[in-house]
């Protein structure tokens, strides 16, 4: 189904500054191997527990994009308050290509994919591509999870309204 803008009402713009008042989670999604590639995400949601599965939205035009349908899988390192500097670096689009870009953070190889995980992570997953479904300018892209864990911060990175906040859980840990 085509719904061009001047059809459904809604500006890209008038959508970004709407949808800008939804806070949302911060992820880095990885890619390893030949493809190796980082890029900060923040569509990204649980589908299905049984079978586990997630998905994930990337542009098109995204480098991501390619790295994710090459490789046929990616990882997702969901990020702590203290990661911030991490989201920001995946976010420039200025840093090096390639293995470089991980340089400037502390990660390890994911065990079942080989895709970055960032050490310190609240948690992360590894998946492999189960579907691709075009979306507009974006693909949105189904992950079988073949491996999960958690972290141990109780603080989470959001984004709200084009800034970087957090939402801490200690006294609910008490």
């Amino acid at each position: 189904m085509d719904l061009a803008p001047e059809l459904s009402g809604v500006t890209p713009a008038e959508m970004r500054s709407t949808l800008a008042r939804f806070a949302t989670g911060v992820v880095v999604l990885t890619v390893g191997g030949e493809h190796m590639h980082g890029m900060t995400a923040n569509a990204f949601s649980s589908v299905s527990l049984d079978p586990p599965l997630v998905l994930c939205c990337v542009a098109r035009t995204a480098t991501m994009h390619g790295a994710i349908t090459a490789a046929g899988h990616f990882a997702t390192s969901v990020l702590s308050a203290e990661q911030e500097a991490s989201a920001r670096h995946f976010a420039d689009r200025a840093r090096p290509d390639g293995p470089a870009q991980f340089d400037a953070v502390a990660w390890r190889p994911g065990e079942r994919t080989g895709a970055p995980v960032l050490t310190d992570s609240l948690a992360w997953l590894e998946c492999e591509l189960a579907e691709a479904h075009e979306a507009g300018d974006h693909s949105v892209f189904i992950g079988r999870v073949l491996g999960s864990g958690r972290g141990g911060g109780a603080a989470g990175l959001l984004f709200f309204e084009g800034a970087y906040g957090h939402v801490d859980t200690t006294e609910r840990r008490r």
